[in-house]
């Protein structure tokens, strides 16, 4: 795909179409656009159920049919992580954003339009009805290791992705650019665009920090120098911001790690693949700080801290369950910024929409983090006297 036709690129072409038209147009021009952007935020909003079932549900069923030792352990690292990322960008939330001088939109700005019809498209049920169900099934599956059941939800989960690609994906662009026409009409983006640019190197920053953490933080228990893995991940980096995607630099990121004399080679073909779909600490990071910022711009105030920490206990299992393609941290999270944070279509918008356009320094966060935690693998394996097996598939 050319850069023109990416996704971060669509969505940029989005916003800058919908604030030039927003800032031109007379208030009928607008009733149509917001209409349209209603209707759009229906049909998404209808997704939301089906994708958490089509992400967690199987996600479950996978990790209970490989409950063994090093599995349990590469879970708990990835998931230590990517709390630990989160409440990192939290405390940073709460430390930087005061300090940005946000000023809630609703102050001295232009009333919209009413729309020229509001037509309902009702979810098949609620968000936390969906996250239940996808629990349950998916534990259930596993522990009654029903093969018909964890084989509908494979496929179901196929499906779904189908639904994100050809429908979600598709029609975002445009309901994005429509919602930053209705922010330019308005006057709120002229406010608040600077904020984000500056919330996007702070972001950045954030992961460098955090994948240095990480990385003394392996060195020290595994005993060895953590440069020797880091300097073999260039490519993969470079690959992950181009790609957006874990799955997609799988390739790379396996040839890099298999360059470092001091990871195992079994441990890099068994967490290089598993840490690719489980670990996510850059995306994590960056959607917290996101959610937080997006807060103080459309409603006016930071999320509680109660509300901030059930947030980022949440995100970090609902990362573990999400794909490793683009977006596929914000888009599996949705559930959880809808009903735990309170964000209506706008605000979601909003969140997708900056969260996607630095999705692959995200990503490339995620994809150098595995390094960390397969070498962290590779010092519990020597400390617990696991041996080294000589020939292993990739899992």
């Amino acid at each position: 795909m050319s850069i023109l036709g990416s996704l971060p690129m669509r969505l940029l072409l989005g916003v800058i179409l919908g604030m030039g038209v927003g800032l031109s147009v007379g208030e009928g021009v607008m009733q149509v656009i917001l209409t349209v952007k209603s209707l759009l935020g229906q049909l998404i909003n209808f997704c939301v159920p089906l994708i958490i079932i089509g992400f967690i549900a199987p996600s479950i069923t996978r990790l209970g049919q490989h409950a063994s030792v090093m599995l349990r352990v590469a879970i708990t690292i990835a998931y230590v992580s990517s709390i630990g990322a989160a409440f990192f960008s939290t405390a940073a939330g709460y430390t930087l954003i005061p300090f940005l001088n946000i000023t809630p939109t609703v102050d001295g700005l232009k009333e919209l339009p009413k729309l020229l019809f509001d037509l309902k498209i009702a979810p098949v049920m609620s968000v936390m009805s969906a996250l239940v169900l996808s629990v349950l099934i998916g534990l259930a599956a596993a522990w009654t290791k029903s093969e018909t059941i964890i084989k509908c939800l494979e496929e179901f989960q196929q499906i779904v992705l189908a639904i994100v690609t050809r429908v979600v994906i598709a029609i975002l662009p445009v309901f994005i650019a429509c919602t930053f026409c209705g922010l330019a009409y308005e006057g709120a983006i002229t406010k608040q665009l600077p904020v984000f640019l500056i919330v996007v190197l702070i972001v950045m920053a954030g992961h460098y920090i955090w994948l240095t953490l990480l990385y003394l933080l392996a060195g020290a228990y595994a005993g060895a120098n953590p440069m020797n893995v880091v300097k073999h991940y260039g490519p993969a980096y470079i690959t992950a911001v181009g790609t957006m995607s874990s799955a997609a630099t799988l390739a790379v990121a396996l040839k890099c790690a298999l360059k470092s004399t001091v990871l195992r080679k079994d441990l890099v073909n068994f967490g290089i693949p598993l840490f690719a779909n489980i670990h996510l600490c850059g995306s994590v990071l960056t959607e917290v700080f996101f959610v937080m910022v997006v807060s103080q711009v459309l409603y006016g105030t930071l999320p509680t801290v109660g509300t901030m920490v059930l947030f980022c206990l949440l995100l970090g299992v609902f990362a573990i369950g999400a794909p490793g393609v683009p977006g596929g941290t914000v888009m599996a999270s949705l559930g959880l910024i809808i009903s735990v944070l309170g964000f209506d279509a706008t605000g979601t918008a909003l969140m997708l929409t900056i969260f996607a356009l630095q999705d692959s320094f995200g990503t490339a966060c995620n994809v150098t983090g595995d390094g960390a935690l397969t070498l962290m693998l590779t010092g519990y394996a020597k400390k617990h006297g696991i041996d080294e097996v000589k020939e292993v598939g990739l899992l």
